[in-house]
């Protein structure tokens, strides 16, 4: 779902960068005012899941993978607020340290992932807040069928700014990016509602404090250093849909990554390059969630 640079032309990108921005800016205010604040360190534990998740492709059908968006599962555990913060720092992670998606596509990536890949979570929880409480696999369920509508509605959103910046036309691009998603969504949904389940403050077993921050921070951990190795090599869904389509942009200067391609350069191993790099970048994204946490005054656990 990632938007490479030079895919997008003209206007299109400052315009998404001032969305991008304003959205993220509301989500602050939102974050600091709302009084269902998630701790501290629960909030970065999962934004550094969400990074993990995201580097795990998985096959779909026709040569191409997808992998976690993870919008709906970010609010479904820490609100709409918080998830818009979580998914802005781990797409900004992303593109300056790792070279996923460009910087002068930076504010179309924050629009697709942070804003509307939230945007159903975050209305499910205005829905499941007015009416009496569901059992816990109830809720899955329900969140896990928002995050399907979630991956839609950012493929949507990528097929408007592709029409709009002339790179593609809205009704060629549209079927090609749904039919794809739509199977992406899937694996969406059922990673969204499993991983609720589990990581829900109420758990199964009700058990509630340090176990909301070391499950979710060492699965974490686990899948950046251990999986994210075996992760698909295949194409997703967007570069998929943009190769037959032939709208794929060349290879060409990109801003500098430390960790381009998700491999430190200085090991050797490729694939213990990857896996410390994905381990590299859940700490990195720990750490500064931390940061981004403190002056929003949210619960200490």
């Amino acid at each position: 779902m990632h938007i490479p640079d030079q895919m997008l032309q003209g206007a299109v990108c400052p315009l998404t960068a001032v969305v991008g921005l304003l959205g993220v800016t509301a989500a602050v205010v939102a974050a600091a005012r709302t009084s269902n604040k998630p701790g501290m360190t629960r909030f970065a534990a999962v934004a550094a899941l969400i990074f993990a998740g995201q580097m795990m492709n998985f096959p779909i059908t026709d040569g191409t993978s997808g992998h976690l968006l993870g919008g709906v599962l970010a609010a479904s555990l820490l609100g709409a607020p918080f998830a818009v913060l979580a998914m802005s720092l781990v797409v900004a992670v992303q593109a300056l340290v790792f070279g996923d998606g460009g910087l002068t596509v930076l504010g179309a990536n924050l629009v697709n992932m942070a804003l509307v890949g939230v945007a159903a979570g975050g209305m499910l929880n205005s829905v499941l807040s007015r009416r009496p409480a569901l059992s816990l696999l109830r809720q899955g369920l329900l969140y896990g069928v928002a995050g399907w509508l979630s991956v839609m509605m950012a493929s949507l959103a990528v097929c408007v700014e592709l029409a709009a910046a002339g790179t593609v036309a809205w009704g060629t691009v549209t079927g090609a990016m749904l039919g794809v998603h739509g199977l992406i969504g899937v694996g969406e949904g059922l990673i969204t509602a499993a991983a609720f389940v589990l990581l829900a403050p109420r758990s199964v077993q009700g058990m509630i404090g340090r176990r909301t921050v070391t499950l979710p921070l060492s699965a974490a951990c686990a899948i950046a250093f251990l999986l994210s190795p075996l992760a698909s090599g295949l194409p997703d869904g967007l570069e998929k849909v943009a190769a037959s389509l032939r709208f794929l942009p060349a290879e060409g200067m990109s801003l500098w990554a430390p960790l381009a391609g998700y491999q430190v350069p200085i090991i050797g191993h490729q694939v213990l390059a990857t896996g410390m790099a994905g381990l590299c970048g859940v700490l990195l994204t720990f750490a500064l969630a931390l940061l981004v946490a403190r002056p929003l005054k949210p619960n200490l656990g």
